[in-house]
């Protein structure tokens, strides 16, 4: 009974073991390089924000587990890669290529500051052409009685 309670224990443990502990045996240490450089240029599918070798979701070992099997069948990185955007589109990529349709990611960003600076730029001058109302004469009077109010409490 206590056997199978440690091994109940100690189950999640050993799947971690397997899971995180799965090495991939290269003829070369240039394949190994090229494997692991993959890894990490190819995104999870799931994690969106973790590639392939930092990510521990199922989809991520799946994909690493066929990048390796089409590394083995000797295609190229852009034949891998070619594959795995035919299935999952070029989101699995970190850096898509530029194209038309990837024009608003790779443009999206000079838009959205040129926008903002013609939006300060209008502020600024809506401001600026607005006439600087000075103070009332109440205003004034108030602000001579708290000034003759301080110099009196500082002495």
């Amino acid at each position: 009974m206590r056997s199978l309670f440690l091994t109940l224990l100690f189950l999640p443990a050993l799947s971690l073991a397997v899971i995180d502990g799965h090495k991939y045996s290269f003829s070369s240490e240039e394949d190994a390089a090229r494997f692991e450089q993959l890894a990490e240029d190819l995104r999870c599918p799931k994690c969106q924000n973790q590639n392939l070798a930092d990510s521990n979701a199922p989809v991520a070992v799946d994909l690493r587990d066929k990048v390796y099997e089409l590394m083995q069948e000797g295609q190229s990185d852009d034949e891998i890669v070619g594959y795995l955007v035919d299935r999952y589109g070029d989101f699995v990529r970190y850096r898509p290529p530029f194209r038309i349709d990837t024009l608003l990611l790779w443009g999206g960003p000079v838009i959205l500051l040129v926008i903002g600076l013609l939006i300060l730029a209008a502020i600024r001058r809506q401001q600026a052409s607005q006439p600087q109302e000075g103070l009332s004469e109440a205003d004034k009077a108030r602000l001579a009685e708290l000034k003759a109010q301080m110099k009196k409490d500082q002495n």
